[in-house]
């Protein structure tokens, strides 16, 4: 089996790499030439054009910023929908939003193609260890056909039921995300105020009711966690300004529901502030910058 990949960012390249590893043939298209030729020497091959790419390919992988960019690549003439073989599986891995997934999904089942949508959650560390959770919508059928593919690059596939649910339940996931990391910066910053030292304060909140992922692995104050992104200058990672997006995206999707969401309408402005001020760039642990004296 041949699969596509479209996509070769953060997130993307160590998803190939991982695909690569158990065997699979993967012909890759990114709008980065020094992308594809990093993957091209893991082993990857390059698709000369998104059309070179899905005419060949069995299965197709998108893993994409921003919904606009999803129905760019997917839903015109010469994307990935059109052109794709038919009865190909096509899976969508970008955080994109619940109504957007289902609009993609329609227009593939009309052209004879297998849409899911299926984001992904654990950050770069858990997309280059292969530990990604898969939040997948779409059909039963789809899911079977791709959960031995997402295997390669996750721990944990997931279905979640119908077309779109897959990203609803990325974006409540993501929602937390950000919400607990200001909460986790507020808490660090505080003990530090107070005269803790930071490891000492983690170890604390890590083993009392006050854990959670973002303390545990993710810790946004400099040094705690060696590997995170805090201790290396904030770079890599999950991007403030790919956070605000996928905020948004929830603050849109609730405000259909009528379902009030007041922490993350508030975590939302504190990362636009870092946003603002010149760090959209850096990983969403840069917030405890703004709390730190």
């Amino acid at each position: 089996m041949e699969i596509g990949f479209i996509g070769l960012g953060h997130m993307g390249f160590p998803m190939v790499a991982n695909l690569l590893a158990n065997g699979y043939a993967v012909r890759v298209y990114d709008t980065s030439d020094a992308a594809v030729a990093k993957a091209v020497e893991q082993g990857a091959m390059a698709a000369q054009s998104l059309i070179d790419l899905t005419q060949s390919a069995d299965a197709i992988i998108t893993m994409l910023p921003t919904p606009a960019v999803v129905r760019s690549v997917l839903c015109v003439p010469g994307g990935v929908i059109a052109n794709a073989k038919q009865n190909a599986l096509i899976i969508d891995c970008s955080t994109s939003d619940p109504q957007t997934a289902v609009e993609v999904e329609a227009l593939g089942a009309v052209a004879g193609k297998i849409v899911l949508d299926a984001p992904v959650s654990g950050g770069v560390l858990g997309a280059k260890a292969g530990t990604l959770t898969f939040m997948v919508g779409g059909s039963k059928d789809g899911f079977l056909l791709a959960k031995s593919i997402l295997s390669a690059m996750g721990k944990n596939i997931v279905h979640c039921g119908a077309a779109g649910s897959g990203q609803a339940a990325k974006l409540c996931n993501n929602l937390l995300l950000g919400v607990s990391t200001v909460a986790v910066s507020e808490s660090m910053c505080l003990g530090a105020s107070l005269g803790l030292e930071p490891e000492v304060l983690a170890q604390i909140i890590n083993t009392s009711s006050g854990r959670c992922w973002v303390s545990e692995l993710y810790n946004p104050y400099p040094g705690v966690v060696k590997d995170a992104p805090a201790s290396n200058n904030f770079a890599g990672g999950f991007a403030c300004d790919l956070m605000i997006k996928d905020l948004s995206l929830a603050l849109d999707a609730a405000h259909g529901t009528r379902q009030p969401l007041p922490m993350t309408s508030v975590s939302k402005q504190l990362f636009q502030l870092l946003s603002h001020q010149g760090h959209g760039d850096k990983d969403i642990s840069a917030i405890v910058e703004m709390f730190k004296k």
